[in-house]
Parts: C-alpha cells; structure tokens; sequence
C-alpha cells in the first residue's frame, strides 16, 4: 500500500508565493513509485487539496481528510513547506500533534523558537554562538535614531522580527532612512528587530538528521549582486551561488560541527537550513536557522543535496520514513 502525502504549503504571509514554488519542486523530488503525493494548500480557513487546475476539495479539518466521488482519502504524512505563519512557527505542528498525524519538521517549540528571530539569536547567544547586536521593538513601542546608531550602529539591517524571504527589510546606511525601515518592517507583522550590520562572506548550510544518521550537505556562499541577499537576489537570480563554498576545509568542517550543534540545541527535526556570516579571521556569525528551507529546484538544499552526490529521492524517502510526532 503507498502511503499518502500531503505537501502543506500556502500560508497567511507574503511567502505564500515560495511556498508554492517549494511545494511544486517536492511535488517532483519525491517518488512517486513510492507515494501517493497530494499538494493542500493552507490560506487562512481555505484549506484544500488541489486536485486538478480546477478542481480544489475542501479539507476536513477535524482529521485532516477529504472527500472525492464518495470516497475518504487519510494522510500517512505531512511535509510542511509552508514559510511562514502557520507552518513555520508551531501552530500547524500543533494542529498534526493533536491529531496524530507525522510530519516533516521541527516540533512545536523548536519552529516556535526559530521563528521569532530575536529570542532564537538571544537564547543561541547563551550557548556560545556568535550573533550580531539586536534591538526588538513591538507594536506601539519606537526608538530615536541616536538610540539606534548608538546602540547598534549603521549601517544596520531593519526586519520584521517574524517572516523571511526578506520581505520587509532594508539595509539602512544613514540616520533619515531608520524610521521608514521601521514602518516598513512593522507593515509585515508586529515586531521588528534591528540588527548591526556584519561584513563578510554569506554562506549556508543544510542539514538533516534521522534515528540512524547525521547527514550535513556542502556548504553554499551567496554572492549578491544587490545591497543584500533580497528577494530578488533569492528568486530572481540576482545573486551568485557557488557549492561547495569558497572557504577553507577546516574552516567548512568547524560550520558543519556548528551547524550540527545548533540542530541538536534546538532539538530540531527534518531538513534545516542554517544561514551565517563569515567575518575577518575566520569568525563564524549565525544569521538565522530556517527549519522550513525553500524546495524550489533552484533553492539551496537541492543545490547542496545535488553537490554531496545523493539522489533527492533518497533524501526525501529518509524524511518521510522516519516520520514522527514530535515531542516539544
């Protein structure tokens, strides 16, 4: 008997966009021999699975079910490619835990936690790793701009606090650019996180861990043609991206053994991608963990699944055999 699969994208943010693109490219990663594969689609209180170009059956949400011609289809398995709200940050791991259902990424407190950026830095930073300066500010709170230049610097980075895909950020270089980064920021979600600005090279790492395996692929450097790796940088194509990094190997094999840790910390589950900045002498700077990597077939974790020498078939098949109902 295949299992079925539901590939959950959507989601109530901006990154509705990528995540259809990522749900289009694990539509074609994993083996369909193997598995009955379904892509549902999460906005808002539309959840559906699209069955065709025109037809769209509703889900059942008190078991994740539908309903076609008669027949009840039951999900084995969810890969959550949702970035995002509700699929990056607990509230639809939550949702699987209550009903039983395994999926493909962290539990509820590590997407929780990795979601909001500000308290995953701050509570990485307790460990031992390096993260830049921050500020938090929520809704109706503000900061002057002398506050800011003192405290973090320019030229800094303004973002929302939640979210990704750089949706909402912008690289501030002068004192009257700070508060229309802040309204900005805060038009994506009610905190907004400034961060001192790091130099030097942007390279990421992604990793997967099963009961039996730890498998950390090759390490990617961005070079961005733009101010920063923006949405057109990541989407566009307005960036270079080179597998294996240009870095030295024992500088590789001390990211990999981090990335590693940080995984472990965070209790982390399925493919995560993890982001840094390489600074002078061979300084490792975390940017952020992603536990909702984009799948297109451009993103980095097919690029780096590609570079180790492995079948992305095989990858995913580990993913979803070694399904479980996380326990945060």
């Amino acid at each position: 008997m295949k299992k079925n699969i539901a590939i959950v994208a959507g989601g109530d943010s901006s990154e509705v966009v990528v995540s259809l693109k990522s749900a289009a490219g694990l539509y074609s990663f994993i083996d369909k021999e193997r598995y009955n594969l379904f892509i549902v689609s999460i906005v808002g209180k539309k959840w559906q699975v699209e069955w065709s170009e025109t037809e769209k059956i509703e889900i059942d949400k008190n078991d994740f079910s539908f309903v076609r011609n008669g027949e009840k289809t039951n999900f084995d398995f969810a890969y959550i490619t949702i970035h995002g709200t509700p699929g990056e940050n607990g509230i639809l791991q939550g949702y699987f835990e209550l009903i039983g259902l395994p999926y493909s990424c962290c539990g509820v407190l590590a997407a929780a936690l990795t979601f909001n950026k500000f308290a995953c830095n701050t509570y990485l930073k307790s460990f031992g790793v390096r993260v830049s300066e921050s500020l938090l500010l929520r809704a109706g709170q503000s900061v002057s701009n002398e506050e800011v230049i003192q405290k973090i610097g320019l030229p800094c980075f303004v973002k929302p606090n939640v979210g990704g895909s750089s949706f909402g950020v912008s690289k501030v270089k002068t004192a009257e650019q700070i508060q229309p980064a802040i309204d900005k920021a805060f038009a994506e979600g009610e905190e907004v996180m400034i961060e001192a600005f790091m130099s030097g090279t942007e390279i990421t790492c992604g990793i997967y861990k099963t009961k039996k395996k730890s498998v950390v692929f090759p390490i990617t450097e961005v070079v961005s043609q733009n101010e920063f790796f923006d949405f057109d940088a990541k989407y566009k194509g307005e960036s270079e991206e080179i597998t294996p990094a240009r870095i030295s190997n024992s500088l590789t094999d001390r990211v990999q053994k981090l990335t590693s840790a940080i995984y472990d910390i965070l209790s982390c589950k399925g493919i995560v991608r993890v982001d840094y900045i390489i600074s002078e002498g061979e300084v490792i700077n975390l940017l952020e963990v992603n536990t909702t990597p984009g799948m297109t077939a451009t993103s980095f974790i097919p690029q780096q699944v590609a570079a180790a020498g492995l079948d992305i078939k095989d990858v995913m098949m580990d993913i979803i055999e070694n399904e479980h109902t996380s326990k945060s």
